[in-house]
């Protein structure tokens, strides 16, 4: 049994991921966080792999992976880098970031890397659902990688049922189809999608994203979902000052309790 699937069978309170993108702050910090995230209650990791056109990425993400870039990180290099991976963090780890860097290292090699690493499942905003579905399925179960789809509010019925149906780790629910880094919109409009998406019992479990930055906005996520990712609020953080590391424990416990 892999290790999405064992923590969404047994884990009974609010799941909370936590992204960051790799190479940032320091180009060597990636395992170090990853690695702390674990120790102070982190559920699973999502690490960003930077890209030089994060068009979904609100500002905080976009610099975040300009500077990881500057740092020199690549996705060879973090590869390399997460061979450390598995000697120091048990929990879930996710890759996310865009199609073309994947591409341009090679589909095949990526799934085979990520795999060799430890990964889980990746989450690729951009790549078309048919397009997976016709070239890289295949691929992806070869090397057992989930792929994480994204919803939003407008996403029809009759998609998030076929995503349903591609899905075999969770499905990633957009609280907005703003950029990340906006704080989580509670309208009645935004609520009526949370509770349309659960009154579809899908079989995969469903995790919120874009707007979580602290207590309220997680626990309103978990009323509706298996739980929420935090992801600019914790690399505005990183980039605070010298002793990220040592604010991590802090930064979890206020989101957990």
């Amino acid at each position: 049994m892999n290790r999405l699937k064992t923590l969404f069978d047994t884990k009974k309170e609010p799941i909370l991921s936590v992204y960051f993108t790799a190479g940032y702050p320091n180009l060597d910090s990636t395992v170090d966080i990853a690695a702390e995230l674990e120790k102070s209650g982190a559920d699973f990791i999502e690490i960003g792999f930077p890209y030089s056109d994060p068009v979904a990425d609100g500002p905080v993400i976009q610099e975040s992976s300009q500077v990881a870039l500057k740092n020199g990180m690549t996705l060879e290099l973090l590869f390399e880098q997460l061979k450390e991976l598995r000697k120091r963090v048990s929990i879930p780890v996710l890759l996310m970031g865009y199609f073309n860097p994947v591409l341009q290292y090679g589909v095949e090699k990526f799934c085979a890397s990520a795999t060799e690493a430890g990964v889980d499942g990746v989450i690729v905003p951009d790549l078309p659902m048919y397009e997976y579905e016709e070239m890289y399925c295949n691929c992806f179960d070869k090397y057992n990688l989930s792929n994480i789809f994204l919803v939003t509010p407008q996403t029809s019925e009759e998609r998030i049922r076929k995503i349903d149906g591609l899905s075999n780790g969770f499905i990633y629910l957009l609280s907005s189809s703003a950029t990340t880094g906006k704080n989580l919109d509670v309208s009645a409009s935004t609520e009526e999608y949370f509770g349309r998406i659960k009154n579809m019992n899908l079989k995969n479990p469903t995790m919120i994203g874009f707007g979580i930055s602290d207590k309220q906005t997680f626990d309103k996520a978990s009323e509706y979902t298996r739980g929420a990712i935090v992801g600019s609020a914790f690399v505005k953080m990183l980039g605070t000052g010298d002793d990220y590391l040592g604010k991590i424990a802090a930064f979890v416990k206020s989101i957990k309790s």
